[in-house]
């Protein structure tokens, strides 16, 4: 093979991993802007979140991006949930409304599909924060 063309090769190469570490940082940095700004919103943890999740066993009955195992079907599915209007088709999606409803759905609506499970104030911001995530 010419030299030349093993140089063009090289730069090919070179460019190509450029762009893939690239992207690779651009997703990190995104990744990071939402969950800074879902702890921010919420007062909740993220990662304490996703574990509030699988612990309330949320994922029995919605599919969760992002959570092992989360791939019920009676709820809604939670992809995209941060940006959605409402919440559980009757509140505006705000970070207040979300921790109630998560606490509380049979106050907010009694008689749904969705069970009060004892959520904890802090357990229901993290899990809020871990949705706010969801885009």
């Amino acid at each position: 093979m010419p030299v030349s063309l093993r140089y063009l090769l090289l730069l090919v190469g070179v460019a190509l991993l450029s762009a893939i570490a690239s992207i690779i940082v651009q997703h990190h940095q995104t990744t990071h802007r939402a969950e800074v700004t879902a702890r921010q919103l919420t007062g909740g943890n993220v990662r304490a979140g996703s574990h509030a999740i699988r612990r309330y066993g949320c994922g029995a009955c919605h599919e969760i991006p992002g959570i092992p195992g989360a791939d019920g079907h009676v709820g809604p599915a939670l992809t995209g949930f941060s940006r959605r209007a409402e919440v559980a088709g009757r509140l505006s999606n705000d970070p207040a409304n979300l921790i109630r409803w998560i606490r509380h759905p049979q106050q907010v609506s009694p008689g749904n599909g969705m069970p009060d499970q004892g959520v904890t104030e802090q357990d229901a911001r993290d899990i809020a924060a871990y949705l706010y995530t969801l885009r």
